[in-house]
């Protein structure tokens, strides 16, 4: 029997791995299970999940863990890095940041930030290294971010994001459809 006529199973592709993103005072890197408290600790803040669509509060058991689960798979759809600036001498987990694939070379960035560290530059920064970066090589970025959230609309327009328009989103934290306001940046 040939080698051609034998029937072997085709291992699964092997996940592409996540680039680190590197940025002034931190780096983004890929989420790890040992994140897991943190994130938590963090996530489970409701001023920060009431920031954001997917983040419930109070936060149920396992959530984080099964999100740092789905971040790995290799068929995700978005990629999830996390701000630590431990290398740097600072924190593990400052927040996360996200890039979305959409259609038609487009990406959507979200993030949010650990209360200790709002007002302190961090997400502009975060945003400006994933823009730099631009993983997907995308044309087009998108966000968009609740009304009452003024210091994200901030961080989306010191990064050269043009504001486009009113939209809703629903919150999960807040069990409400939110206010949102929509921004694009082109990347050519």
């Amino acid at each position: 029997m040939s080698l051609d006529q034998m029937k072997m199973p085709v291992p699964p592709a092997p996940p592409v791995l996540q680039p680190e993103i590197a940025a002034e005072r931190f780096v983004l890197r890929p989420l790890r299970r040992s994140d897991a408290g943190l994130i938590a600790l963090y996530a489970g803040d409701e001023r920060v999940a009431r920031m954001t669509t997917s983040i419930p509060h109070p936060l149920p058991p396992g959530t984080i863990e099964a999100f740092i689960a789905r971040a790995g798979e290799a068929d995700r759809q978005d990629e999830v890095w996390v701000l630590d600036a431990s290398a740097h001498g600072g924190a593990e987990i400052m927040g996360l940041i996200s890039l979305e694939r959409l259609d038609r070379n487009q990406s959507e960035i979200g993030y949010w930030i650990a209360p200790p560290y709002w007002n302190t530059g961090h997400a502009s920064e975060a945003v400006r290294a994933l823009l730099e970066a631009n993983p997907y090589g995308s044309a087009t970025m998108f966000a968009s971010v609740f009304q009452d959230n003024p210091a994200s609309a901030r961080v989306l327009t010191n990064s050269g994001f043009e504001y486009i328009g009113d939209a809703e989103a629903f919150s999960v934290a807040r069990n409400a459809t939110v206010p949102t306001w929509t921004y694009l940046r082109r990347m050519s």
